[in-house]
C-alpha cells in the first residue's frame, strides 16, 4: 500500500526498462554481492532504529486516536473535526520533496536525532496546553502541521538509514518486520488509546511524547553511518538533488506507477476509514469500541506480518501484491455496505491481512533497485501518494458524511480504491516483480551510462 508459482528467478524483473537498467551503477555494484554482515536480530544498529522508532510508534499512535476526539471535543462539528486533521497533513505536501533530497545530502542520523527532538517539544506544547486548560483548535492544528512535517524529514532518513545497515538479501524480511511494527501500534493504541483517553484527555499525549524521548535516546546510540559516500553532494544544490531525484522516480516504470495508483487507493482506503471513525464519534460510540476498530486492523496486520516474511521469499512479490490489494478490494467493498459494527470488525481485518506482505514486496524491491544515495528521494517522492491525498481524504469524508448516510459516504470512496486496485493489477512493472533474490539484478544504473557512437 502496500499464491502462485514461482517465475524464472535468473530472469531480471521486466519492471525496470532497458535504457535505465542497462548496467549497475559502479557505487552500488558492490551490494550484488552479498556481503557479509550479522543476522537482522543481531544486527544492533537495525535494532536500535527499529525499537526507537517502533516505541514512537506506538506512543504517538495514542496520540493518532485521540486528535479527532479532542478535535470534535472543541469544535462540536465532524467536519471540523475532519478539517483540522486536514489541516494538519499540509504539512507533509508541504515538505515531502524537499526532505527526501535533504535525506540524501546530510548526516540521516543528525536528521533523526533532529527530528525526534522536535516532535518531544511539539507533543510536550499538547500536554502543557491541555494540563493548563488552554488548548484551542488551532494550537492543535498548527501541533499537527509541524509533526508531519518533521515527519516527512524523518521518513526518508530513517528509511535509507535502514538500507545502509541491512543486507539486500534480507531487505524482504527487514520490511515485513517495520510493517509488523506498525501493526503492533495499531493493535495497541486503538483500545488502549480508548482506555487512556477516558482517564483524561491528557494522557494520549503524554504517552506520546515519552515514545518521541524513547526514539531520540536509541537514535543517538546508533554508531554505524546512515549514509554512503556525500561527495556526490559537493558541487550540487538542493533543487539539483530534487530534480535529480525525481527524474530518477519517473525512468522507472514500477516506481512512476506507484505515484498515481497508490494515490488512489490511498484516498479510497484513507476516506473510507475516516468516514467510519467520524461517523462513529458522531453518534457517540464508546472511545474503546472505536479503539477496537483499529485493534481488529492492528491484530490482522501482525498476523499478516508474521506470514510476510515467508510469503515474501516464496512467490514473486509483485504477483502476491496483487493478490493482496484485491483481497483488500474485497474487505474494503463488504465494509463499505455494512451496517452492523461486528461487520466492520470482520471486514477491516480481512481488508488489511495481506498489506503486510504487499508493503514488504514492493517496499523491499523498491530499495534495493535504488541506488543508496538516491534513497531519500526515492522514498520522498513515493510518499507523494499518500501525501497527496493526506489533505483530502479526511475533508472528504466529513463533507461526506454531513449530508450522506455512512454507507454512502464510504461507497463513493470505494470506487477509488477500486479503480485503483483495478490499475495496479493490470500494470505490467507490478507483475513481473519477481523473488528477493532476483532483485539485485535490477539495481538501476544512475545516471544512465550512454554509449558513445563511433
Amino acid at each position: 500500500m502496500p499464491s502462485i508459482p514461482a517465475s524464472d528467478d535468473t530472469v531480471p524483473s521486466p519492471a525496470i526498462s532497458a535504457e535505465t537498467a542497462a548496467k549497475v551503477d559502479s557505487t552500488d555494484a558492490p551490494k550484488l554481492k552479498h556481503p557479509l554482515g550479522p543476522s537482522l536480530w543481531h544486527n544492533r544498529d537495525y535494532l536500535l532504529l527499529m525499537t526507537g522508532k517502533t516505541t514512537q510508534i506506538v506512543g504517538s499512535g495514542f496520540a493518532t486516536f485521540a486528535v479527532p476526539l479532542v478535535a470534535f471535543a472543541l469544535t462540536g462539528d465532524v467536519f471540523l473535526a475532519g478539517l483540522i486533521s486536514a489541516l494538519g497533513a499540509l504539512g507533509y505536501l508541504v515538505a515531502t520533496l524537499p526532505a527526501g533530497a535533504i535525506a540524501d545530502r546530510t548526516d540521516r542520523r543528525r536528521l533523526l536525532i533532529l527530528c525526534s527532538a522536535i516532535d518531544l517539544v511539539l507533543f510536550a506544547s499538547l500536554v502543557v496546553a491541555i494540563a493548563a486548560s488552554a488548548l484551542t483548535p488551532w494550537h492543535l492544528t498548527l501541533v499537527l502541521f509541524f509533526a508531519s512535517v518533521v515527519a516527512s524529514f524523518f521518513g526518508p532518513a530513517e528509511s535509507g538509514g535502514i538500507r545502509e545497515v541491512v543486507r539486500a538479501d534480507q531487505m524482504g524480511s527487514a520490511m515485513a518486520a517495520m510493517q509488523g511494527r506498525q501493526a503492533v501500534a495499531s493493535l495497541v493504541s486503538g483500545p488502549v488509546g480508548g482506555i487512556l483517553y477516558s482517564i483524561g484527555r491528557i494522557v494520549p499525549f503524554l504517552a506520546s511524547t515519552l515514545g518521541y524521548v524513547v526514539v531520540l535516546v536509541c537514535t543517538i546510540f546508533v554508531k554505524g553511518p546512515l549514509n554512503g559516500d556525500l561527495t556526490h553532494t559537493k558541487g550540487t544544490s538542493a533543487w539539483g538533488s530534487l530534480v535529480d531525484g525525481m527524474k530518477f522516480v519517473w525512468s522507472v516504470p514500477f516506481l512512476r506507477a506507484g505515484i498515481g495508483i497508490f494515490a488512489l487507493i490511498n484516498l479510497g482506503f484513507n476516506g473510507m476509514m475516516f468516514a467510519l471513525n467520524l461517523h462513529l464519534i458522531q453518534i457517540h460510540t464508546e472511545p474503546f469500541l472505536i479503539g477496537l476498530i483499529d485493534a481488529a486492523a492492528g491484530a490482522s496486520m501482525l498476523i499478516g506480518a508474521v506470514v510476510a516474511g515467508p510469503l515474501v521469499k516464496r512467490f514473486p512479490a509483485g504477483k502476491l501484491a496483487i493478490v493482496g490489494i484485491l483481497l483488500a478490494v474485497v474487505g474494503g467493498v463488504a465494509m463499505a455496505l455494512s451496517t452492523e459494527y461486528w461487520e466492520y470488525l470482520v471486514w477491516i481485518s480481512v481488508t488489511l491481512f495481506l498489506i503486510p506482505a504487499v508493503n514488504s514486496g514492493l517496499i523491499g524491491y523498491a530499495s534495493v533497485i535504488t541506488p543508496s544515495r538516491l534513497q531519500g528521494r526515492m522514498n520522498a517522492v513515493l510518499n507523494l501518494s499518500g501525501v497527496a491525498i493526506a489533505p483530502i481524504a479526511p475533508v472528504a469524508a466529513g463533507a461526506l458524511l454531513a449530508g450522506l448516510t455512512v454507507n454512502l459516504a464510504m461507497g463513493i470512496m470505494a470506487i477509488f480504491f477500486v479503480v485503483g486496485a483495478a490499475a495496479f493489477s493490470l500494470y505490467k512493472p507490478i507483475r513481473s516483480i519477481g523473488k528477493p533474490d532476483t532483485w539485485e539484478a535490477d539495481l538501476v544504473e544512475w545516471p544512465v551510462a550512454t554509449v558513445a557512437e563511433s
